[in-house]
Parts: structure tokens; C-alpha cells; sequence
């Protein structure tokens, strides 16, 4: 395994915890607007018909041959802040978003958004 440098090449492959057990697929990925590192990734779970968007720190996060190892538990993955699936990461919800995973949320120098999507 190594460290998930091109991420946006693994996007559509499985995400899974660090017990192997699978989250989701990677939707998208969201950068630190600050640093421009990958800091979130969008993973797409549920059933068809009734699926969201949850997100997860890609801190730490690993790629094995076919899957992305994420650093945080299903559980608490599944419970993170989440939007649908056609929906756009509104700047009000990256606060409790960041709080949800115990990270600190810093807004830019001039209140800029911290998250931006490419």
C-alpha cells in the first residue's frame, strides 16, 4: 500500500475503513483552498434510489490495488455530514463537517470558504 498521491485517479473505486470494511465509492474530491491538497473526499453510499454523499478526510489515506483505505471507521463515516447526490458542499455545512471528524475548521484569511471541488 502507499500514500493516495493521485487521488483523482481512484475515483469510482471502493472506499473502504481500515478494517477492510466498505463505505462507499469515490464520487469527488475537495481540496483545502489554502494549500490546494486534497482534503475530502465525496463517497457515494446507500442503496440506489436513495443514495447520498458523505464525506471523509483523505488525511492519512492509503491506496491498496483496488480500493482507497480511508483512516476513520464505517460508522463514523456514515454518520458525517452528507448532501444528494447532485448536491453542491454548501460553505454553512463545512464547519460541523470538520467538527464532525474532531479536526479544526479555519476559514481563509479573508473568510473565505476552507473546501472547494475540482
Amino acid at each position: 500500500m502507499f500514500e493516495a498521491a493521485n487521488i483523482r485517479d481512484w475515483i469510482g473505486l471502493p472506499v473502504v475503513d481500515p478494517s477492510e470494511d466498505k463505505v462507499g465509492n469515490l464520487e469527488s474530491i475537495y481540496y483545502d483552498t489554502a494549500t490546494s491538497e486534497p482534503a475530502f473526499g465525496a463517497v457515494t453510499t446507500g442503496l440506489v434510489g436513495f443514495q447520498k454523499l458523505v464525506f471523509v478526510p483523505l488525511a492519512g489515506a492509503t491506496v491498496a490495488p483496488k480500493h482507497l483505505i480511508v483512516a476513520f471507521p464505517k460508522k463514523l463515516v456514515k454518520d458525517a455530514p452528507s448532501i444528494a447526490t447532485d448536491g453542491e458542499l454548501d460553505a454553512t455545512l463545512e464547519p460541523g463537517l470538520y467538527e464532525h471528524y474532531g479536526l479544526v475548521y479555519q476559514t481563509g484569511s479573508n473568510g473565505e470558504r476552507r473546501l472547494g471541488r475540482r
